[in-house]
């Protein structure tokens, strides 16, 4: 983890030399080159600015937060993603992901369960001339999008208690999905591949992310409880 910026920081300067950190990476270079054309801090709260290029989540309300850059990078490598592939997003929290997997393939389909960071994000994306590449959609009973399934790979950015069988099915054959899956505190980051109707998985390593709430999921945290710890 790369040293905290200060408040005066450039945020030029901060953010190639966390992108320099990223780079080493292997498979790196294709996400981190795209990292390099969105803006972080323009979807992180202004008073966590100062922090956007430091390789921490970071919270962005509503009790989810912007992944670690590091993670994001580990994810979408995984996707091995192509420039006519179409993608969905399961969790679109301030809409960073969707605009890095954007820069990366052709369509970008992203769902999100709260009504205000749908609307925030569809809104910060459509300033920044993402509109027409990327689907921001107010999540409904259904998990993921089955109505424009099949997909070429799934990102899931919020841990599940296993595999949903509903999102496999939403996998075309070759497709990638990327999931985290263990505990609602912590979990294990999964790639799995389509080929047909069989599947393949492997474990990226251990991670913590919200927990995914909705239909082979969680149930939505009581109120007042945390689900997750600010780091």
């Amino acid at each position: 983890m790369w040293r905290k910026d200060s408040k005066t920081a450039d945020p030029a300067t901060s953010r190639e030399r966390l992108l320099q950190r990223l780079r080493q990476h292997d498979g790196a270079t294709r996400v981190v080159e795209a990292m390099g054309r969105v803006p972080r801090e323009a979807f992180v709260p202004a008073p966590l600015r100062h922090k956007a290029y430091e390789d921490v989540p970071l919270p962005i309300g509503h009790d989810q937060t912007i992944s670690q850059p590091y993670i994001i990078v580990m994810m979408t490598a995984a996707l091995d993603l192509k420039p006519t592939d179409k993608v969905l997003e399961v969790g679109t929290g301030s809409g960073y992901q969707a605009a890095i997997l954007a820069e990366l393939a052709s369509r970008v389909v992203t769902v999100e369960r709260v009504p205000a960071l749908a609307r925030s994000a569809q809104a910060l994306l459509a300033s920044l001339g993402y509109g027409a590449r990327i689907d921001v959609r107010q999540a409904d009973d259904a998990l993921g999008c089955p109505q424009e399934a099949p997909f070429d790979a799934i990102l899931v950015t919020a841990g599940s208690p296993k595999l949903p069988r509903t999102l496999l099915d939403q996998l075309a054959p070759g497709g990638r999905l990327v999931i985290p899956v263990g505990s609602r505190l912590e979990q294990n980051l999964l790639h799995v591949l389509r080929t047909d109707d069989t599947f393949s998985i492997r474990s990226l390593g251990p991670c913590r992310f919200v927990p995914l709430v909705g239909p082979e999921a969680w149930q939505a945290p009581a109120q007042g409880e945390k689900s997750w710890e600010e780091p």
